[in-house]
């Protein structure tokens, strides 16, 4: 891609889900570069752009160029101000404990949210019929909850043009440091997830203009910033 302008070199990789370079084990020496699809405030790894850009074949996941489309005419089937108007999460629960709280939202009466649990492996024995991200952008509000430590769901939720109820992460990918909260999405505490859900979803239904920009602020940064030709 950029001949005789790259010099021949070495980089590291670290490809399991958690940073591994911690800053308290390099208080006095010099951490070595290492590229890793997420950092944290606590570790020195540098967030590159994880395999699911170029495709999830297990999952029938599609490359990010054709998905990103796929999934901003799937978001235009519904107008904003006819779906549903509560909040949408669906994921597998049992990878973290911010996402097994989450579920303890359901036991709260009228808390506008609605989790729904994902089996891959049912889910594969169906075809992913039900799994398919294009369909998924029928919520007025789309929730964001880390797993293991990053989700690469981010990039799939926000391009719904749905405000992003994200809750507050420990890890960040290479792009999350550039949206800005309350334009591109609404931040919601880790502590109190399912009260700070209900406030948001109850302030965006009753400020629709407001809460459709941060929708589609959202979408816009996601379909203009993450292209692949860069």
């Amino acid at each position: 891609m950029y001949p005789g302008m790259v010099p021949d070199l070495d980089l590291m990789f670290n490809c399991n889900d958690r940073p591994v370079i911690h800053k308290d084990q390099y208080k006095h020496a010099q951490p070595p570069a290492l590229f890793h699809y997420c950092g944290s405030k606590n570790t020195f790894d540098i967030p590159f752009p994880d395999w699911s850009f170029w495709g999830w074949a297990e999952l029938q996941i599609p490359p990010w160029e054709r998905l990103v489309h796929e999934i901003r005419n799937g978001s235009q089937r519904i107008k904003w101000e006819d779906r549903d108007p509560t909040a949408y999460w669906k994921g597998n629960p049992e990878v973290s404990p911010t996402r097994k709280d989450l579920m303890n939202c359901h036991k709260t009466p009228n808390w506008n949210g609605k989790l729904y649990t994902q089996d891959w492996n049912k889910e594969s024995k169906r075809g992913f019929k039900d799994s398919k991200l294009s369909n998924q952008c029928t919520h007025r509000y789309k929730i964001y909850v880390e797993g293991n430590a990053w989700s690469v769901s981010m990039k799939y939720i926000l391009a719904c043009n749905s405000p992003t109820l994200l809750i507050t992460p420990e890890f960040h990918d290479f792009f999350i440091r550039g949206l800005v909260p309350q334009h591109h999405y609404w931040p919601i505490r880790s502590d109190k997830k399912c009260k700070a859900i209900k406030f948001a979803v109850n302030w965006g239904n009753n400020h629709t203009e407001e809460a459709m920009a941060i929708g589609k602020a959202g979408s816009d940064f996601i379909l203009n910033e993450l292209k692949m030709k860069y």
